[in-house]
């Protein structure tokens, strides 16, 4: 069984970030369950383009709001606590924070924990 707690993560190597989001890895690869869980925040006012290839991805909304758009339709969701957003078919997309947003999210195959946004915005594949 795992039981870890936020501070538990709060400085450790599973605490990462980047100029205007924060991931707190819960979950990793070297845990062995086959996904990752993490909390993530974005910073009110910001925009990210995102585009993870290698990786399904499942967003959680818990507090905050802003919108997603898919680049590839220019599809347009809301977000509001409460949504989800799965990047089922790896598509690239735009994350708009207008709060302060918090997520939970979900990733398959499992992160290492190192990894960083390419110029696409990324992950690099999972080694085998």
């Amino acid at each position: 069984m795992i039981v870890r707690t936020l501070q538990q993560l709060l400085g450790t190597e599973r605490d990462v970030r980047g100029p205007v989001w924060a991931s707190r890895r819960f979950l990793l690869a070297e845990d062995g369950v086959g996904f990752t869980v993490t909390e993530t925040t974005v910073e009110a006012g910001s925009e990210q383009v995102l585009w993870y290839k290698y990786h399904v991805e499942a967003n959680y909304v818990v507090e905050g709001e802003g919108e997603v758009e898919n680049l590839g339709t220019g599809e347009v969701f809301a977000l509001a606590p409460g949504s989800i957003y799965v990047l089922d078919g790896n598509e690239k997309h735009r994350l708009k924070a207008d709060t302060r947003m918090k997520l939970v999210c979900i990733f398959t195959p499992a992160l290492s924990g190192r990894e960083t946004h390419d110029e696409d915005g990324a992950y690099a594949p999972p080694a085998d």
